[in-house]
């Protein structure tokens, strides 16, 4: 079953187009990785899938729901960390966790909220509001907020900016089981090597449009790279 079914999925700002026609499919289960050059629409489709924005053309369904109808029940089955968000500054990390679980109507919250905060070792900033928090830490409240009510599908927008390489390592190494264990990933991100080592499949975007799409082994020539993929894909689509 699809997780995630575009058709024809098109965004427009006047006379701009940022998306056009992006038609695709995520089964569940699936890691599926969204790459691109800065501006090429990554984010504005995980806007639109998310129910953040509103496409000018075309469909989008989200775990059965139909996006544009519902986007609330959309916000509802999946977790999303939106690439430049942070978590608000006037409440501490428990205090937001605590607040999205009410949101998400998460029964007995606090062992997953204390999961969480262990897992990203947040113990001692905790009851420290966001406001205060480094870069690296307000990632780490927002992953923990994307996990906390352990959602089927995650849509990541840049998830590793700002983590340290240990922090990376180990969240990589969660989402893995997380996929094995039936749970489906929609990820954005810069680093190509994070993308190569734990997306089943890649769609590349450049100017709106998806110029590719498919597992790595069927976008590889000999002996390339993903870096090499992406590179020779995008040149050949300027």
């Amino acid at each position: 079953m699809a997780a995630i079914l575009t058709n024809g999925l098109t965004k427009r700002y006047g006379s701009l187009e940022a998306l056009s026609g992006l038609s695709i499919s995520v089964e569940e289960g699936e890691s599926f990785c969204l790459l691109g050059p800065n501006g090429s629409g990554k984010t504005t489709t995980i806007g639109i899938l998310t129910g953040s924005l509103s496409a000018t053309a075309g469909k989008a369904v989200v775990m059965g729901v139909d996006v544009a109808a519902d986007p609330i029940g959309v916000k509802r089955k999946i977790g999303i960390v939106p690439e430049m968000e942070y978590p608000p500054s006037f409440l501490t990390v428990r205090e937001y966790l605590d607040l999205v679980c009410s949101l998400r109507k998460v029964d007995d919250p606090r062992p997953k909220i204390d999961r969480w905060i262990q897992f990203f070792g947040l113990e001692d900033k905790e009851n420290v509001l966001c406001k205060d928090l480094s870069k690296g830490t307000k990632k780490k409240v927002m992953l923990s907020a994307a996990f906390v009510h352990d959602p089927k599908l995650l849509f990541l927008d840049e998830p590793f900016l700002d983590l340290d390489p240990i922090v990376q390592r180990k969240t990589r190494e969660y989402l893995r089981s997380y996929v094995k264990e039936g749970g489906t990933i929609f990820l954005s991100t810069h680093i190509l090597e994070i993308a190569e080592k734990l997306c089943d499949r890649v769609g590349i975007l450049y100017n709106g449009r998806l110029i590719a799409s498919g597992k790595l082994a069927e976008l590889k020539r000999s002996k390339e790279s993903l870096e090499d993929v992406f590179m020779r894909l995008v040149v050949e689509a300027a």
